[in-house]
């Protein structure tokens, strides 16, 4: 941003063709680009993106809001929300919205139900596939608990705490996403399906690509919302589909991962489509992943660079990794929550399954992209994303730490392909296998006090009870394979 402080007036360099952005009378103004808002401050060169109570109101005010969803996120990761009218913005910006927390699978029980949602202003945004007369913007909440304190089993908290601790030790931690999805037709009566009529591969296009016009309206609509697209394509297998959005800070990429989830499956179904980030949806193809790709600065310099290396990493490079191996096993329910999470960590379809790590083979579960210098990150490949960003991130950065803290030295290096090894191979040089199946990922998790500790009393015991329960749901019901293998042969 650029300001002529004599005319009062700012210009937004992009890309595109410089926005004019013009101050009022008052001491505040703001400007709509699309639909994500630039506010700062008329003086000095005080220039924040953060909005205020009154900011939020005026924007309602001008742009025809008339209703706003105030939404949040539940343990195992799914957005919910409360729409309020524009007539009651004011008391939720006061933070007296409250909500029946007893209904929220895994957060408190009835006798304790009330619960409080604080609107994080700076999320405001407006959706642009709702009616442009009596538009719906959201804002994304926190959660308090009725006597005013913070309620633990809030995962945009705990992603905030872990944030804050690695702040004190002078970093900030970034992150980029890599999310992929289906798309499938749906059945007459709206239901989806797992049929697609296309065979397209990776980075096919169009005619090929039959989903190339819903991804595309995807990432304008992406756009729209303030979202910096670097990149979309079609994926390995049929009908499914990669965008990736630039990174950013933690909280504000596991807020962005769950908007743009919302924001495929509202698209898609325009499109008369299914989208799915369900890990693996048919059996014989590659799943989807959320390959997480995460960097640590201080005073704005990446401090997992270091040219003089072998490999372009600092020592605070290393021990992150060596933290993260050292936990991946007990943080694999968090970042693989499903049963359905595990059929696609199998060989064979570019997933990882072993724990070790590289500078460029894509077989261990870390890998180092060839981008060094201020580009330097980690790349974790085992997330899928059926996951829970907020729990996602916040394990990862606490393991990172932990390697930090303690000086954790990964093992060596594998450039071999790891799934040409034979066991034996493996064995000798100590690679480790992330766990099998769901049960084996909630027990793993369990035994290591670290991250249940990271993850809080409340939402360890929550999350590991359902999962429990999903486990054994699943274990008792008789699937289409079993009948397949037996029905008419015993």
């Amino acid at each position: 941003m650029l300001l002529n402080h004599d005319s009062g007036a700012g210009f937004l360099l992009t890309n595109k063709k410089p926005a004019v952005i013009i101050f009022s009378e008052q001491r505040r103004s703001y400007k709509r680009v699309k639909n994500a808002f630039f506010c700062f401050k008329e003086e000095g060169v005080d220039l924040r993106m953060g909005y205020t109570k009154q900011d939020v109101i005026r924007m309602v005010q001008e742009e025809d809001v008339e209703f706003i969803r105030l939404q949040f996120t539940d343990i195992f990761g799914t957005f919910k929300n409360i729409a309020i009218t524009a007539s009651q913005l004011e008391r939720a910006l006061d933070n007296k919205c409250m909500f029946d927390g007893s209904s929220i699978e895994g957060f408190v029980r009835i006798e304790e139900s009330d619960m409080y949602l604080h609107p994080d202003l700076d999320t405001f945004v407006i959706f642009p596939w709702r009616p442009q007369q009596g538009k719906v913007a959201r804002l994304i909440c926190d959660i308090y608990r009725q006597d005013g304190t913070i309620f633990e089993g809030d995962p945009r908290y705990v992603l905030k705490r872990v944030v804050k601790e690695a702040e004190e030790m002078g970093y900030q931690f970034d992150v980029g996403p890599e999310c992929e999805f289906f798309l499938y037709h749906t059945d007459d009566n709206g239901q989806p399906t797992t049929i697609t009529h296309e065979k397209a591969g990776y980075f096919d296009l169009g005619p090929v690509d039959l989903g190339e016009n819903a991804r595309r309206d995807m990432v304008l609509t992406l756009e729209t919302m303030g979202f910096e697209i670097e990149s979309s394509h079609h994926e390995m297998a049929p009908a499914q589909h990669e965008i990736d959005f630039r990174y950013d800070d933690a909280l504000k990429t596991a807020d962005n991962i769950m908007t743009f989830k919302l924001t495929v499956k509202t698209i898609a179904k325009r499109h008369g489509l299914h989208a799915t980030f369900m890990p693996k949806p048919k059996t014989g193809i590659n799943g989807s992943g959320m390959h997480i790709n995460m960097s640590l600065s201080r005073d704005g310099k990446n401090i997992f660079a270091d040219p003089d290396d072998e490999v372009g990493l600092s020592r605070e490079a290393y021990y992150f990794i060596g933290g993260l191996m050292k936990h991946i096993r007990c943080m694999t329910a968090i970042t693989n929550p499903l049963v359905n999470s595990y059929k696609r960590l199998v060989p064979g379809f570019e997933a990882p399954v072993y724990v070790a790590w590289s500078a460029h083979n894509r077989s261990p579960l870390i890998r180092i992209p060839s981008i060094r210098t201020e580009g330097t990150r980690i790349e974790l490949r085992c997330p899928d994303p059926s996951s829970n960003p907020y729990l996602v991130l916040a394990v990862c950065l606490a393991a990172g730490l932990d390697g930090i803290k303690n000086q954790i030295m990964p093992p060596a290096k594998v450039e071999r392909n790891i799934f040409e090894m034979t066991d034996a191979e493996r064995a000798e040089l100590g690679i480790a296998t992330l766990p099998e199946n769901l049960l084996d990922a909630i027990e793993a998790m369990e035994s290591d006090d670290f991250i249940c500790q990271v993850l809080g009393k409340h939402i360890t015991d929550n999350y590991c009870r359902a999962k429990r329960s999903e486990w054994a749901e699943y274990s008792r019901n008789v699937t289409e394979w079993e009948l397949e293998q037996y029905l008419y042969r015993i």
